[in-house]
């Protein structure tokens, strides 16, 4: 079991949800509903796997929820993608936004490589 207030990955996948939430606070309140509320579900679902993958007795529990955070990532990555499309955030949030994001995803990749 590994403690996920100690995992660089959970705190700082927990400081993205918090830009998250800002940078969707400016998005129009027609999408409140809508990719608001997507971007904001999965991002607070990548800590959260997080944590709760490290409560799992196994080392392949734990890499799975590591997993399903990767896809949350990766599914974040789209969304803001299309937010740009949109025209909600400009470009250079958006690659400040996804810079980050490939940071987080490296850094649980490799996590869950070490786990096997």
């Amino acid at each position: 079991m590994h403690r996920f207030k100690d995992l660089e990955i959970w705190r700082l996948s927990r400081n993205f949800c918090s830009d998250i939430y800002e940078i969707t606070s400016s998005f129009p309140e027609t999408e409140k509903f809508g990719i608001t509320n997507q971007l904001r579900r999965a991002s607070v679902s990548v800590p959260s796997n997080i944590a709760e993958g490290s409560s799992r007795k196994s080392k392949r529990d734990f890499s799975r929820f590591l997993e399903i955070a990767i896809g949350s990532l990766y599914e974040i990555e789209t969304q803001l993608i299309i937010s740009k499309d949109l025209k909600f955030i400009r470009e250079n949030e958006l690659q400040k936004l996804l810079n980050n994001l490939e940071s987080i995803i490296k850094m649980t990749s490799k996590f869950k490589s070490t786990l096997k």
